[in-house]
């Protein structure tokens, strides 16, 4: 749609590049061309705005097979206006020179006019075709048709239409029509994925087959394996004992030597040492023998020598006490026991005692005298 400025009366358009634009005045062409700009006067100007650029026009249409068949056709045509002046000749493109907008609906006539004419061409080859090979090779049969139609159709060119492409998207016949037609496909497919099912079933139960044999022979093959290592560590066991049993004997035999050997040693030495305190014993012996008769003489001497001195000595004694008179004696005796007398404190004379002592102490000098 054009871009009109209103300006004191006046009009401004400025149109599209994609828009051929051609302005009237007075029954007169004054402006015509894509993407124009102009000044104009909405009471003296017709105008009307042809879009150049291409266009894409998708139609679903229903058909007819050979067998009398239902089927939807999805087809997209592209075009464009090669000439915008037939165009807008044949074709009402005028628009309003206050709004921009279009009077009439061009376009939807050309929709029509394209529908109808590719609708007409599909529908007479599908009309000759069944429905089995319409649904294979129906896409590019109808395409071909479409495409030739249109370009053979006098009209278009006379409107100043160009075909650019025709695509032919689908075909498709009725839903239920569609269903049973899928359904020997997916019962064959289903047998496929049956038989596909089963094989590979097959397979993993051979497989399985094949994973419990070889899990099988590696246990007979682990079992031989360790009935070879309980032998290999029985020999082993029995290799290691006989080594230990001979490093025993061989260590029991150095041990029993160095024993022998310490003992040989021990009791050399204790001989030694037995005979060395035997010698020093004797001499010891010897020794204190000889000291005990050296002593023994000693004290012999000795005795004799203290019984000769006491015996001069009593000899010497009794020579004094010989020459000495008996009071005297009587003196030295009673000095004698008052020496060996206990200590006596204190001492009590009775009268009595007092007079026997004294009378016999006169009776003693009395006699004396006498004598």
């Amino acid at each position: 749609m054009a871009d009109i400025t209103r300006r004191f009366g006046w009009r401004h358009l400025r149109g599209a590049p994609t828009a051929h634009i051609r302005h009237h005045r007075s029954g007169r062409l004054v402006h015509d061309g894509p993407g124009l700009s102009f000044w104009y006067r909405s009471l003296t100007a017709a105008l009307s705005e042809v879009p150049v650029d291409d266009r894409e026009l998708a139609m679903t249409f229903h058909a007819r097979t050979s067998d009398f068949q239902d089927v939807a056709v999805q087809a997209t045509v592209t075009y464009r206006v090669s000439d915008p002046a037939v165009a807008a000749a044949r074709l009402d493109f005028s628009i309003d020179p206050d709004t921009g907008v279009w009077r009439g609906a061009p376009l939807e006539q050309l929709s029509t006019l394209l529908t109808e004419t590719a609708q007409q061409h599909a529908l007479d080859v599908l009309a000759r075709t069944s429905l089995s090979s319409a649904l294979v090779d129906g896409v590019a049969a109808v395409r071909e048709r479409v495409a030739s139609g249109l370009a053979a159709e006098p009209r278009l060119p006379a409107t100043g239409i160009e075909i650019v492409a025709v695509r032919v998207v689908a075909l498709r016949p009725e839903p239920e029509v569609e269903r049973a037609l899928r359904t020997p496909a997916r019962e064959q497919i289903q047998q496929e994925a049956d038989r596909a099912t089963y094989e590979r079933r097959a397979v993993a139960v051979e497989r399985e087959r094949a994973i419990a044999e070889n899990e099988l022979a590696s246990q007979i093959e682990l079992a031989r394996r360790e009935e070879q290592l309980v032998e290999q560590r029985g020999t082993n066991a029995r290799r290691e004992a006989e080594e230990k049993a001979a490093a025993d004997a061989v260590r029991a035999g150095a041990e029993a030597a160095r024993t022998l050997r310490l003992t040989e040693a021990e009791a050399t030495r204790t001989v030694q040492l037995a005979e060395a305190e035997a010698t020093r014993n004797v001499r010891l012996a010897e020794a204190e023998a000889d000291r005990q008769v050296k002593l023994a003489e000693a004290e012999a001497t000795a005795a004799r020598a203290v019984g000769a001195a006491r015996a001069e000595a009593q000899s010497a004694w009794l020579r004094v006490h010989d020459e000495v008179d008996a009071a005297t004696l009587h003196a030295l005796t009673g000095t004698r026991l008052a020496e060996n007398l206990p200590r006596i404190e204190s001492v009590t004379v009775s009268p009595d005692v007092l007079t026997g002592l004294l009378a016999k102490l006169g009776g003693a000098g009395g006699s004396g005298e006498s004598a």
